[in-house]
């Protein structure tokens, strides 16, 4: 396994969208005229991909099944693979998971990639003629005009907003019932609400976030202390840590510092990493 790297570009989403919505980004590769297949691993967002170029998804039978522009990859439980060749570039739309099937309208589901009808598909075309001018900014100025449009109601005052709140500052390490205080909601309430609206427990999507936190620091720091980062991002212990990297990555947390060792890039922050097989 070799690694892969992207040139990325992250964009801040605008006032009224910062509830619903992480961030916008671009990247772009040239990956060559030979088959490539990476492997994407799981964090704790929901992502509308639009494309431009080839991509397929790689079953777990080996079929590559090809994608539409625009699809959703949802909550991940284990890495995702696909495969791709000559140049690829891809605006992506990074969600909140309690708050990309309502942006959507569509019904809520643990579908790690979902095709989707979906009026948002009209804005390919004009996405098109942004990529091939190279106008990114362009691009990204009409997903955000879309966004903005469809969110009808500020999201910060509803509980799910508190829930998901907490959840990220404190990186996915509090219980249930500290999340549904500071929500201002029972345990039952918040819990029926947050899989009514992602299709996930809360539980679900801290135990995620707490797994990247762990995968990127691993990537920028491969020698670092994994009893210490249980102990910061409140596993029971080292082993705790271990068996959880493993369920989601399928590989254990050594294994993966060595790989960042060996295929770390030099040029900065401005790269996002993945792992060509």
């Amino acid at each position: 396994m070799l690694p892969l790297t992207m040139r990325h570009q992250e964009f801040k989403v605008p006032n009224e969208l910062q509830g619903t919505i992480k961030c916008f980004w671009h990247n772009s590769n040239n990956f060559g005229t030979s088959p490539t297949t990476f492997e994407v691993m799981p964090d704790g967002y929901a992502e509308i991909i639009f494309y431009f170029g080839e991509l397929y998804s790689l079953t777990s039978s080996g079929y590559m099944q090809p994608l539409p522009s625009p699809f959703m990859m949802g909550l991940l439980n284990k890495p995702a693979h696909f495969y791709t060749q000559n140049q690829l570039q891809i605006i992506g739309i990074r969600c909140f998971p309690w708050t990309v099937f309502d942006l959507l309208g569509l019904p809520p589901g643990k579908d790690s990639l979902r095709v989707f009808e979906h009026p948002i598909a009209g804005l390919q075309p004009q996405l098109n003629t942004c990529m091939q001018a190279g106008n990114i900014a362009g691009a990204i100025n009409i997903v955000t005009q879309f966004f903005t449009n469809a969110v009808t109601e500020p999201a910060s005052g509803n509980m799910l907003y508190k829930a998901g709140d907490a959840m990220i500052m404190a990186r996915g390490t509090r219980p249930v019932s500290r999340i549904a205080a500071e929500a201002h909601a029972t345990v039952r309430t918040l819990e029926r609400n947050f899989k009514r609206s992602s299709g996930h427990t809360v539980k679900d999507v801290s135990a995620l976030m707490r797994f990247e936190q762990v995968r990127n620091h691993l990537w920028i720091y491969p020698d670092a202390s994994l009893a210490g980062l249980a102990h910061e991002l409140g596993y029971t212990d080292q082993a705790h840590l271990s068996r959880e990297f493993k369920r989601y990555s399928g590989t254990t947390p050594a294994a993966f510092a060595r790989k960042a060792k060996q295929g770390k890039p030099l040029n900065g922050d401005d790269f996002v990493a993945f792992v060509q097989a």
